[in-house]
């Protein structure tokens, strides 16, 4: 008995669990204090930057790097191209967790969780980009949470449940690349509103476009280093077919990433040409935005399209971790650092150490569900009693 004991305990007390452990109680102790202390004991925002980490890191990136979920299973119920089967599970998993993380990340944004449907069931104000990105999230994590239900009503034995919902896939599907279009173009109109103090580089009228089109090779490059990872540390809770379809996925949402991401380039420089901006490329912060465009664009492109055609995942895999930092750091340009940026040095923005703890907080929670759920359910893996419906 005390050997099994002592087998249990080694189990629980891994390097991953006690340190998830330590940052979650920390975490905890982080939201005791925004909502008995408030949002000024916690965060340094005030009425010249009331958006601060949590709505451009939490919410931004967190929604884009959430794209996955519609860009994979598109890729697989209506282009038709089954080879990527093996990958939907994973990143509607990550894509569902996401979205769930960014709504619970909202919470301590604005505070009051239990008026948080106040705005789609009470009053709609439907003249509001925030209404249409609340109600477009909103109806995609109920179409998530649909989707994400089979892996469960699997592992849970309710195979009639598991067989209806299936039959909603490819509606589903449509559904979700419909309302991912919509809410994803309008995180980036929402900016639309501030000409003023958004930098001229950053700012455009089509905005909206560019995020969009970003959330693509986002999605893709999230899929490749979910899958990255999961292949390092959940190597045994795969099976035969998702190992031998690795790769495949890797390649072809290599190739298809680095296309989308020379367009994406391409715009933005006919964007700036529109615009007539060249004249801020001159300064410093024209000169990060070259940093921006050159090093966080272009090269993980060119990266992604030569791992491609050499067949090299390593390559590739590289450019997909290359590509979200990129992501990370144009929703945080646009939402933080290239915001407000006519206000002096110092009255500008920097999250305090609680904003960020809670940033890791949120993450970690994402991790270890994540890891709960692959643990358990059929998501790396096809459950052996429903083979023959894959």
């Amino acid at each position: 008995m005390a050997q099994e004991q002592t087998i249990a305990q080694k189990q629980y007390l891994t390097p991953f669990n006690v340190v998830a452990g330590m940052i979650i109680i920390v975490g905890l102790v982080l939201t005791i204090l925004r909502f008995t202390k408030g949002i000024g004991a916690v965060t340094n925002l005030d009425n010249n930057n009331p958006w601060g980490l949590w709505i451009g890191f939490d919410l931004l990136c967190g929604v884009s790097l959430a794209a996955g979920g519609y860009v994979t299973s598109s890729a697989c119920y209506i282009f038709g191209l089954k080879k990527y089967h093996s990958a939907v599970r994973p990143a509607i998993l990550t894509a569902f967790l996401g979205y769930a993380l960014v709504v619970f990340a909202l919470n301590y944004d604005v505070g009051r969780p239990w008026k948080l449907p106040y705005p789609i069931f009470y009053s709609q104000g439907t003249s509001s980009l925030l209404f249409e990105v609340g109600l477009c999230v909103f109806l995609y994590l109920t179409v998530l949470f649909v989707e994400f239900t089979p892996a469960a009503f699997e592992w849970l034995g309710f195979r009639k449940i598991r067989n209806w919902v299936l039959r909603l896939t490819l509606v589903l599907t449509i559904f979700g690349v419909v309302l991912s279009t919509l809410h994803q173009s309008s995180l980036g109109a929402l900016f639309l509103i501030a000409p003023s103090k958004l930098h001229p580089l950053w700012y455009s009228g089509y905005l909206h476009v560019y995020f969009f089109i970003s959330s693509m090779f986002a999605g893709m490059s999230m899929v490749i280093f979910e899958g990255t990872l999961a292949h390092r540390w959940l190597h045994d809770k795969m099976d035969d077919t998702h190992l031998a379809e690795a790769n495949g996925v890797v390649l072809g949402f290599g190739k298809a990433a680095s296309f989308i991401m020379m367009g994406y380039f391409g715009i933005k420089i006919i964007g700036i040409a529109v615009d007539n901006n060249w004249h801020y490329l001159t300064t410093g912060l024209g000169l990060w935005f070259f940093v921006e465009l050159i090093v966080f664009v272009l090269f993980p492109a060119i990266l992604y399209s030569v791992g491609s055609r050499e067949k090299k995942t390593l390559l590739i895999r590289i450019a997909a971790v290359w590509t979200i930092l990129g992501i990370i750091l144009n929703r945080l340009n646009v939402s933080l650092i290239a915001f407000n940026w006519h206000l002096p040095s110092a009255d500008r923005y920097f999250p305090s150490f609680m904003e960020i703890g809670t940033t890791i907080f949120i993450i970690t929670l994402g991790v270890v569900a994540y890891k709960f759920v692959v643990t358990r359910m059929p998501i790396l893996y096809e459950h052996p009693e429903y083979k023959e419906d894959h």
